[in-house]
């Protein structure tokens, strides 16, 4: 897990876990325990926050969800560092957490609706087929690093090197740092929980957010 407390406003924990590795969720729930934020902001849409909630946090069983072929690539490929899941454990399990405790959770993401927008607006026909490529190849061959940091690093460059998927990355990261210039404008401890491969981008935006608003795009 990368993590950095910077000063945005409101003084912020930025943790950014690798998606799906269990032995990530106890450094994030210890991370949490020992800032004490008002409010945490997660990588998430309000839509896939609600899912979690409904069908893996609040049901008593948890449904039968079929993964695609890059989702069972990736977690077979971050099986070599641990054991992994799928819906993400640091979700699951902060959800959980948090449902005991005086601390407010806003999801950050665009909307589903705005997500698809933003794809659309900034991944073309030719980048969508590129990117296709790129996961086939790297479901058939996954990255072989020697931490789950920089598993989760590679994986990304892979399939999401492209200049148009950077930009809708961008656009997802500044529309989520907006967010929590809103939510910290009300609260002075904010805690930040994004996949790990968001944390620099996310991070570079919090910190110029210090010194100028991020507008509208």
């Amino acid at each position: 897990m990368k993590s950095e407390r910077l000063r945005a406003g409101a003084d912020v924990l930025l943790l950014a876990p690798v998606r799906g590795l269990v032995a990530e969720v106890g450094p994030v729930l210890a991370a949490l325990e020992s800032f004490g934020p008002e409010v945490v902001g997660l990588g998430l849409s309000l839509e896939e926050l609600g899912s979690l909630r409904r069908y893996f946090v609040e049901s008593e069983a948890d449904p039968l969800v079929p993964l695609t072929t890059i989702e069972t690539s990736e977690v077979r490929g971050l099986c070599r560092f641990g054991e992994a899941r799928v819906p993400n454990p640091i979700w699951v399990e902060f959800l959980r957490w948090s449902a005991g405790r005086d601390v407010a959770v806003e999801p950050l993401d665009p909307s589903d609706d705005r997500t698809a927008r933003l794809f659309t607006e900034n991944i073309g026909y030719l980048e969508l087929v590129r990117r296709t490529v790129r996961e086939r190849a790297v479901s058939r061959k996954p990255p072989t690093p020697s931490t789950a940091d920089e598993f989760a690093i590679e994986w990304d460059e892979e399939v999401a090197g492209g200049r148009g998927s950077r930009d809708f990355a961008r656009a997802r990261d500044r529309h989520l740092v907006r967010g929590t210039q809103r939510i910290g404008q009300s609260r002075s401890r904010v805690a930040l929980i994004v996949d790990r491969e968001r944390f620099d981008g996310v991070r570079e935006l919090l910190a110029g957010s210090a010194r100028e608003p991020i507008g509208e795009d």
